[in-house]
């Protein structure tokens, strides 16, 4: 966008790699590996050792001998090896010089957030004294690396999703998820329980990624097909963890409680149900429906004879595949990562989705305002100087165009001085960047709430081109 997208293009990302997870390719291209560098995967307690070597073939791979079969995912060769079984091929492998895989990844990480963090000073001059909201890429790195010791050192960081996130100045997950997952792999990390399948508000450990895990896959499965690439293990969408009331302390009462008591913590609570549980154990629900049911049948009935089947979900199954048993049960019963109880109802799912609704359609709205200003105003050979300046995608119709498209368009300063609009250039484009960031947890469908100024930057915006669109 002008002046605005030129220092974002310059301060970069060489560290994160675009996101993305670092392979052999990268670390031959940066000379620490070489082409038919010997490799082994020693298994001491089988008292066995695999070969391998590094292969520029496929980009960069690990060939397996003598079958020579190559693969460009470290675990996939050291699953192919073995036959069985699921590894972390980094920590797996190992160098003639007793440096596995991993060690050799960390060197390359090292370099390149010293590279980055060169550019971005000679460019901003931008230092280390920043908040954890806006970490660096140094200091995210170094943050990683601690957390990557703590762990080895069997004292694991402990920390809330929330602030896990702002570790990447974000607010929630959205579309930077991948970004940290692709971290994390980086250093051998993961979250446990997984940061994607819980609430803001819940915490998780930063834990190395185990170095072998039980067998759990037939040998013909079709895990080391050649030149695949390491991937990660996703859940397609949010989990019922997503939702913070599932994961939040639930009043319970005891299945020998009396009927007077559950009833009085129905009315203090303004509940509509409550979980019989003993110890950990659930035995079931006790609700005003199943209570007056129970009265009904003989006034004189205790709290047992009120108690009612409940349905129990894990805290990480797909929450798109419990809605149609939350619509006819009305709630159910959430078991954690630690065998704690939560519980979702349906106005838990009304509240977490339904605040989103409002948003969604106000973008709608500055979707189609931003685009007939500009289709309005310029002409689309303009609009490609801007966002296809090498022709790569081919513009020919202004339908074409993104919201990116927009913030690039209204935040160069030679389109912003044509357009004659007597407003500051880089308020109003930051604050459309700020939306595009809105716009994408919506198109999404991010689980996590969105920021409480959401809807009034939006309404802020379109406010502004209701006055101005004719200017």
């Amino acid at each position: 966008m002008g002046d605005m997208a030129e220092s974002s293009q310059a301060s970069g990302r060489p560290y994160l790699l675009d996101g993305r997870r670092v392979r052999i390719a990268d670390l031959l291209a940066a000379g620490l590996l070489t082409d038919q560098q010997p490799l082994s995967f020693p298994r001491k307690r089988k008292g066995e050792r695999h070969h391998a070597e590094v292969t520029r073939e496929h980009g960069g791979a690990i060939r397996l001998l003598p079958s020579g079969q190559t693969y460009r995912s470290p675990s996939a060769a050291a699953h192919a090896a073995v036959g069985y079984g699921s590894f972390d091929g980094w920590t797996a492998w190992f160098l003639d010089d007793g440096r596995d895989l991993d060690g050799v990844r960390q060197q390359f990480l090292d370099q390149a957030v010293e590279e980055g963090a060169e550019n971005a000073s000679a460019d901003d001059g931008s230092g280390d004294g920043l908040t954890a909201a806006s970490l660096s890429e140094k200091q995210r790195h170094q943050r990683l690396r601690d957390a990557r010791q703590a762990a080895a050192d069997g004292r694991p960081q402990t920390l809330p999703v929330r602030e896990l996130l702002e570790w990447w100045g974000e607010s929630g997950r959205g579309v930077v998820t991948e970004r940290i997952e692709a971290a994390l792999a980086n250093h051998s990390l993961v979250t446990v329980p997984p940061f994607t399948q819980v609430g803001l508000d819940a915490t998780v450990q930063l834990l190395r990624a185990p170095a072998e895990e039980a067998p759990c896959r037939d040998a013909s499965a079709q895990e080391g097909v050649e030149g695949e690439e390491e991937s990660p293990v996703r859940e397609p969408g949010p989990t019922v963890g997503t939702i913070a009331s599932a994961m939040g302390e639930v009043v319970t009462i005891s299945p020998h409680a009396t009927l007077e008591h559950a009833v009085t913590l129905l009315l203090l609570n303004d509940f509509s149900q409550l979980p019989v549980v003993a110890g950990r154990q659930l035995k079931g629900a006790v609700t005003w429906k199943s209570i007056a049911q129970a009265r009904h049948r003989n006034a004189d009935c205790t709290l047992t004879d009120a108690v009612i089947d409940a349905r129990e979900v894990h805290f990480d199954h797909d929450l798109v595949d419990v809605l149609p048993v939350l619509a006819d049960t009305d709630f159910l019963i959430v078991r954690g990562p630690h065998g704690e109880i939560g519980m979702l109802t349906v106005a838990d799912i009304a509240l977490a989705y339904g605040s989103q609704a409002a948003p969604f359609l106000l973008v709608g709205e500055l979707d189609r305002r931003l685009r007939a200003v500009i289709i309005d105003r310029f002409d689309l050979s303009t609009i490609t100087a801007v966002c296809d300046r090498d022709g790569s995608r081919s513009l020919s119709s202004f339908d074409q165009l993104t919201f990116g498209d927009y913030v690039s368009v209204l935040g160069n300063r030679d389109r912003w001085e044509e357009l004659g609009w007597p407003l500051d250039r880089a308020a109003f484009a930051k604050r459309l960047d700020e939306i595009r960031k809105i716009r994408n947890d919506l198109m999404h469908f991010n689980p996590d709430p969105l920021p409480l100024n959401a809807e009034t930057k939006v309404r802020g915006v379109i406010s502004i081109l209701r006055q101005y669109a004719d200017y």
